[in-house]
């Protein structure tokens, strides 16, 4: 089978499966340019799925980059406000998000980070009902990828331009279970239901909290009281099932921001702004983050957990096992969305509203009392390893082995 022809099979699942297009509904489109060609796939499925409209927000990394470091000081720290209102509308339609992921995942690092954090602090504030409406799974949203040149070439050094592009797209249609010969549809049914079996099983033990150890962390994790483990789909406010990442191999839930205790390692560098973030370690006390260190773009993770109250906490608990797909490939993607599916992850910032119960229709302030997290933020960063121990704890103190040696128990 042709790699278009794979193509067209992903984007088909894209639109089917992961934000599960409804007739008469809008999409919106986050594709950089270079990705046209995929783009078009994307666009032309969706209208064949019975669309009303796509709308496409293209970007281009570069000029991104000349933006950030020449635009005047005072347009970093203001959003237009025909933006806001863009944003808003669409929000009000509940217009369908997918972001298609494919740019060099340091290829803002030249950037000045306190200008970068100026204006991804405003640019959060202004675009918040998107956020919210995301967070809350008001609207079908899905992260997925394609494969950018400059992004291949750093996960494949030895390869060049189109050679490094197609062994990228290669690692991606094989996560994304796109292949020659089976339904893709129906490869994620299954795969569907056996993540779910993992979270209903995490739902009967409610455990109190979960105690992670290995050669370089040592730490416990109250879990919020209501938490809800879930497991590669979620429900928009219409009811309908969609897949928020693609690939997927985890299980999550909301920690208690407010017990968390110890020293966590991170395994995997993270990705963040444009920024790559190695070797991060953090010290939590009391559920704060109260130490936080890394050899590469440390600035870059200070400003990330000075973002806001919440910032300093973490809003997301996700276990995967080392002998997922993914792991077991030995890619490192420097890219979020494949790298904390082959790790256990956790996520600094908010909890998501699906992890709690009441999380949707509950005040804010008041889930917050019952330790869920409140961020402009949610950026998640791996620590799983083959060597990583977790344990549950129930609330009459009964130890549970969840995790050995990186695989489920």
């Amino acid at each position: 089978m042709s790699l278009e022809t794979k193509l067209d099979k992903y984007a088909d699942l894209i639109i089917k499966r992961g934000v599960n297009v409804q007739p008469g509904q809008t999409i919106i489109l986050y594709a950089a340019v270079d990705e046209a060609y995929f783009a078009r796939k994307i666009v032309r499925a969706a209208y064949q799925a019975g669309a009303r409209e796509v709308v496409l927000e293209w970007s281009d990394q570069q000029i991104t980059k000349d933006f950030l470091t020449y635009a005047p000081a005072d347009r970093l720290e203001n959003i237009p406000a025909y933006e806001v209102a863009k944003a808003n509308e669409l929000m009000d339609n509940y217009a369908s998000r997918i972001s298609l992921v494919s740019q060099d995942p340091d290829g803002l690092s030249n950037v000045d980070p306190i200008r970068l954090d100026t204006f991804t602090k405003s640019k959060q504030k202004a675009l918040g009902r998107v956020r919210e409406a995301t967070m809350k799974d008001d609207i079908s949203w899905l992260v997925v990828a394609a494969a950018g040149q400059k992004w291949a070439e750093k996960v494949f050094p030895n390869l060049d331009g189109t050679d490094a592009v197609e062994r990228l797209w290669e690692e991606i249609l094989k996560d994304v279970r796109v292949d020659e010969t089976s339904d893709a549809l129906e490869n994620w049914t299954t795969h569907i239901e056996h993540l779910k079996e993992k979270a209903d099983w995490l739902n009967e033990q409610n455990f109190k909290e979960l105690h992670y150890k290995n050669d370089k962390s040592d730490f416990t994790i109250g879990l919020a009281t209501g938490h809800i483990w879930e497991a590669a789909f979620s429900h928009d406010k219409a009811g309908h099932i969609f897949i928020p990442n693609m690939p997927t191999e985890e299980v999550f839930t909301a920690p208690d921001n407010r017990h968390i205790n110890g020293h966590v390692a991170a395994t995997l560098p993270l990705s963040y702004q444009g920024n790559l973030i190695e070797n991060i370690t953090l010290d939590f006390e009391n559920g704060r983050i109260v130490k936080a260190t890394a050899t590469k773009g440390r600035d870059v993770l200070e400003k990330l957990i000075a973002t806001d109250d919440g910032s300093k906490s973490l809003g997301e608990v996700s276990l995967v096992p080392d002998p997922s797909p993914i792991a077991q490939g030995g890619v490192l993607f420097y890219n979020t969305l494949f790298d904390e599916n082959a790790s256990d992850h956790l996520a600094i910032g908010a909890a998501y509203a699906s992890n709690i119960t009441g999380g949707k229709t509950d005040k804010p302030e008041d889930l917050a009392k019952r330790g869920w997290n409140i961020s402009d933020v949610h950026v998640d960063f791996m620590i799983g390893s083959s060597d990583m121990m977790i344990d549950g704890v129930t609330h009459d103190g009964t130890v549970v082995p969840v995790f050995r040696s990186g695989d489920w128990a």
